[in-house]
């Protein structure tokens, strides 16, 4: 899908709110709000849009602990890839996963509500499996998400 000046200032704007009304929408791009009604529901057929988020404060949830974990698999077949794949999505600890190159084959996201339960998810998540040959645990400090969406010019139509 080709996207032009006013998709993009769209996605940019509910990138940053996604409550936004559809006529502050329409408003802030100047266009008509049945235009911007109209490239909202394209946007989202067409895939473009992929879903609207909740932040929620981890802490009010009983979450105390983000880590990053380096996953290694000890064989690169699809097979083994497939099978820790399927097994990270029954895991709702788990945030986000990354199926990376270089020396890690995976980086998850994981959450826990205290270090004990981090130790338990790690052992049970990942050193369990036979697929997975080594893991690094790293703790998560802080967590901000950027709110810019970084939309290059060449993929919109002047």
């Amino acid at each position: 899908m080709a996207l032009d000046r006013t998709d993009i200032d769209l996605l940019r704007l509910l990138r940053k709110n996604a409550r936004l009304p559809n006529k502050t929408l329409a408003e802030m791009t100047g266009v008509a709000p049945s235009t911007a009604l109209e490239r909202v529901r394209r946007l989202r057929e067409s895939g473009v849009l992929q879903g609207f988020h909740a932040e929620v404060l981890p802490a009010a949830i009983g979450i105390s602990l983000q880590a990053m974990v380096a996953v290694r698999l000890s064989r690169h077949s699809r097979a083994s890839i497939d099978s820790f794949v399927a097994h990270m999505a029954t895991r709702p600890e788990i945030l986000a996963y990354y199926h990376v190159a270089g020396a890690d084959d995976f980086l998850v996201h994981v959450v826990a509500r205290d270090a004990d339960h981090l130790r338990e998810l790690t052992l049970s998540m990942f050193t369990e499996r036979e697929e997975v040959a080594h893991i690094q645990t790293n703790l998560i400090f802080a967590f901000h998400r950027n709110s810019d969406l970084p939309i290059y010019l060449d993929t919109a139509e002047e």
